[in-house]
C-alpha cells in the first residue's frame, strides 16, 4: 500500500476509532518507557537502548495521530506541536547512538509539546477540557522540572506528567472522541 493510499484511508476512519487507536499506540508508548526503566534498565545498555528505540517509534507514531486529530482545532499549533515532539523523539534517538549535536534535555521540546497539546484539547469541542487542563500543568511541570531548583519537586512533577498523560491515553482508549463535534470542527475549519 503507498503512503498516499494509507492517507487516503486513514481520513475515511471515522474519528473515534482513530482517537481509540490513537490511545492504544499510547500505551504501547507507555509500556515500552515503563519496561525500559523498569525491567531493563541502564545495566544492560543494547536492550535498554533497543527498547527505548521502540518507545521512540511509538511516540513519534502518537505525535502523527495527534497532529491529525488536533488539525481541525488550530492547524498551525498543532503543526507546532508536532514539530516539537518530532524534535524531542529525533534528539532522543541521536542521544542513543551518541551523536546528538548538543546537549540538553529533551524536555526542553517536551514540555511545550504538552502545553500545546493541553491547549489544543480545551479548545477542542471533542474532548473534556479537564484533560487539556492536566496536559498543559504536565507541560508546564516539564519545563520546571529543569530548572536546578526543581529537585524536591521532581517526584511531583513526574507524577503529575505521568498522571496526565496516562489520562488523556485512558479516555482516548475507552471513550475515544466525540465524532460529532470532531466533525463539526473539521467542517469549519476547512477540512
Amino acid at each position: 500500500m503507498s503512503p498516499h493510499e494509507m492517507r487516503e484511508r486513514i481520513a475515511e476512519t471515522s474519528p473515534r476509532p482513530r482517537a481509540r487507536i490513537t490511545g492504544v499506540v499510547y500505551l504501547f508508548y507507555f509500556l515500552t518507557a515503563i519496561s525500559a526503566e523498569t525491567f531493563v534498565g541502564h545495566g544492560r545498555l543494547a536492550l535498554y537502548d533497543s527498547v527505548t528505540l521502540i518507545g521512540d517509534a511509538f511516540y513519534i507514531a502518537v505525535t502523527l495521530l495527534f497532529y491529525f486529530m488536533f488539525k481541525p482545532v488550530n492547524r498551525g499549533l498543532s503543526l507546532l506541536a508536532a514539530l516539537l515532539s518530532l524534535m524531542g523523539c529525533a534528539k532522543e534517538i541521536l542521544g542513543l547512538f551518541h551523536i546528538a549535536p548538543y546537549k540538553f534535555p529533551t524536555l526542553v521540546f517536551f514540555g511545550p509539546y504538552c502545553l500545546l497539546i493541553g491547549y489544543l484539547i480545551f479548545r477542542s469541542a471533542f474532548l473534556p477540557r479537564i484533560l487539556g487542563v492536566l496536559m498543559m500543568f504536565a507541560g508546564l511541570g516539564w519545563l520546571i522540572f529543569m530548572l536546578p531548583l526543581a529537585s524536591p519537586l521532581s517526584s511531583y512533577l513526574k507524577v503529575l506528567g505521568f498522571l496526565a498523560e496516562a489520562s488523556l491515553m485512558l479516555w482516548l482508549m475507552v471513550m475515544g472522541v466525540n465524532e460529532q463535534r470532531w466533525q463539526e470542527q473539521a467542517c469549519a475549519a476547512g477540512g
